[in-house]
């Protein structure tokens, strides 16, 4: 049975509190409707539980989750998956800033496009190795201070610029790869382009094949696509800049 709650109006710690209530009364399967704004949502949920978000989340969706999968019709602000512990979250629109910002374990999707810092801070914990696929463009500072996962940008519909500058600043774990060429100039400080052997490409086709199981692509013509990884040239990117004595 699916338990619908109306968010229309809904300040987001009395909407919060509904959905944690239901999820301990042991609601597995919620749909949110007229969300719009509601910051939070389904932060620190825990086991398998099913939330569906109709609107537009707040900032920081999914935060400190770990286990449920989290489905946005719609676009989502900043930081969703922050500091993720586990679980999917997949969002069928674009999203802003920081997405997946320090996540260690899980996996985001987004059908479009991300904002800036997209997977800064990801990080690898224990037997976990977090996830971020995009399948349109990002800004600036993809990958920013990785120090482990992987982060995919598939550039569908190939229409503008697919990401900015500074790529992978500072990474110094985890690997970006994003479908065709990248100029090197784009690349930052610390980051660099690695050889795509096929280990590497067995890595990312489950999440190629799970991202088009998700929003209706095609998944072979991505499967067989170019793709550039980048990743750490060193595991100390900023040694140089500072004076020891």
């Amino acid at each position: 049975m699916v338990l619908r709650i109306d968010a229309t109006g809904l300040h987001y710690t009395p909407l919060n509190r509904q959905v944690r209530a239901a999820v301990r009364d042991g609601e597995t399967e919620i749909v949110i409707d007229n969300v719009l704004g509601q910051r939070f949502i389904a932060d620190g949920l825990c086991g398998e539980v099913r939330i569906t978000v109709n609107g537009v989340p707040g900032g920081d969706l999914g935060m400190f989750m770990r286990g449920p999968t989290v489905i946005v019709n719609g676009n989502a602000d900043h930081a969703p998956g922050n500091t993720m512990d586990g679980g999917t979250i997949i969002i069928h629109g674009s999203a802003g800033d920081a997405v997946a910002h320090s996540m260690r374990g899980g996996r985001v999707f987004v059908r479009d496009d991300i904002g800036y810092r997209g997977g800064i801070h990801m990080k690898e914990y224990e037997e976990k190795r977090p996830c971020l696929v995009v399948g349109g463009s990002a800004r600036s500072y993809l990958g920013e201070y990785m120090a482990g996962g992987i982060v995919l940008l598939l550039r569908l519909g190939d229409t503008g610029p697919f990401v900015e500058r500074g790529i992978a600043s500072g990474i110094h774990g985890g690997e970006v790869y994003i479908r065709g060429e990248v100029d090197p100039g784009c690349l930052a400080i610390g980051a660099k382009v690695l050889p795509l052997d096929e280990e590497r490409r067995a890595r990312i086709r489950p999440l190629i094949e799970e991202f088009c199981r998700y929003f209706g692509e095609d998944p072979a013509p991505l499967i067989a696509a170019d793709y550039t990884r980048i990743g750490p040239a060193s595991a100390r990117p900023f040694a140089g800049k500072y004076v020891w004595e």
